[in-house]
């Protein structure tokens, strides 16, 4: 059969990847083709557009670049009809995911979504937009299938896949020689894989780095961003930059300042007590406010559905805070054993590996039997 996937960010193509090779596992004849990133492409996917083309995230950005989007929107509707897919599979990136996805159905494409869009955090009556243009819905975290269910949607529970990922990492065993890191206990700095959180969050995370001489600094980057980016930011510090290798990096940290997303759930799964950091425009801030229906920000938090992390959000992520909290899960032994013990619950409450294997074996179940 003929998959073509969709995935927006980093994330989504590392998931993708996994996903990929489940359902060729099932479907050895499988042909894809994708949106996504390199490590779709190495999963066996022809690779038509680079994740790193799609990086538009808030409301002024979105609305400043929406000639692009529309564009390369037409640009995907053009090679899903060209490739004749059995199903469109798509990946988070909720926002251009959807409007594809809605076209696909006006085509009598089948739509598969993996990874839902944070529905029940924000603007909850797009649920209604989910369940009208896709065909199937596979969750990773428990407590989607009662949300979903208030809307007369069944979707299929598979777990979380960022077990798979991280049960998949084999450590550097020479990580700190290659980056000539020192002796002294590590903090990593986790500012985002785009241009618009790296450049509004790192300046803030670096705002604590004169205040912790006994430890060192290294800043994790990511090969769809520009070396250079990085390096101008952080020009006074002289800081380590390591690209591509935050889970080696995690392996190694005592703490970390992270930015809100994913990467405070995977912070979490490798057991580093971090501070979450996140920043944004005043008029994407404004409207967030109006529209997010949940108490917390970061995954860690909302899957404990209590505070386990420190969240420093807009004018609260400044240095004075930062200090603070980075002393508390650095210095207060009690503080970072609390952390430690709110992730032992949420790796409790969100399963176990096989979350890819799960969902390629469904899809392809799915598809066979016309479901």
């Amino acid at each position: 059969m003929n998959y073509f996937l969709i995935a927006g960010e980093r994330s989504g193509d590392l998931h993708g990847a996994n996903l990929l090779r489940a359902i060729r596992r099932h479907d050895p004849a499988a042909e894809c083709r994708a949106w996504g990133g390199d490590d779709m492409a190495a999963a066996g996917a022809q690779l038509l557009r680079h994740y790193r083309d799609l990086a538009f995230m808030g409301i002024w950005e979105v609305a400043k670049n929406w000639r692009t989007i529309r564009g390369l929107m037409a640009e995907c509707q053009e090679q899903i009809l060209d490739f004749k897919p059995d199903v469109v599979v798509f990946i988070d990136y909720g926002g251009f995911n959807l409007r594809v996805a809605k076209w696909a159905k006006s085509q009598s494409i089948r739509t598969f979504f993996y990874i839902s869009p944070k529905v029940w955090a924000w603007n909850q009556q797009r649920a209604w937009r989910i369940k009208r243009d896709i065909d199937r819905l596979f969750v990773i975290f428990p407590f989607e299938v009662g949300f979903f269910k208030k809307y007369d949607y069944d979707v299929d529970y598979v777990g979380n896949p960022l077990f798979d990922a991280i049960a998949a990492f084999r450590p550097a065993p020479d990580f700190r020689a290659k980056y000539q890191l020192g002796d002294r206990p590590l903090i990593a700095l986790l500012p985002g894989s785009r241009r618009q959180e790296v450049t509004g969050i790192l300046p803030r995370m670096l705002l604590a780095v004169r205040h912790f001489p006994q430890y060192q600094f290294v800043v994790a980057g990511v090969s769809n961003l520009p070396r250079s980016l990085y390096e101008n930011l952080i020009a006074e510090h002289a800081l380590p930059i390591i690209t591509d290798a935050a889970y080696d990096l995690l392996s190694h940290a005592e703490a970390a300042l992270v930015t809100s997303g994913t990467a405070t759930l995977e912070t979490a799964l490798f057991g580093v007590p971090q501070v979450v950091c996140y920043r944004t425009s005043a008029l994407t801030h404004a409207v967030g406010r109006m529209l997010i229906k949940v108490p917390f920000l970061s995954l860690v938090n909302l899957v404990a559905e209590r505070e386990v992390v420190k969240e420093l959000i807009q004018g609260e992520l400044n240095e004075k805070n930062l200090i603070t909290e980075l002393q508390r899960i650095t210095i207060d032994a009690s503080t970072r054993q609390r952390q430690l013990d709110g992730y032992a619950e949420i790796r409790a409450k969100l399963g176990e590996v096989g979350a890819s294997e799960r969902a390629g074996e469904l899809m392809v179940k799915y598809l066979r039997n016309g479901q």
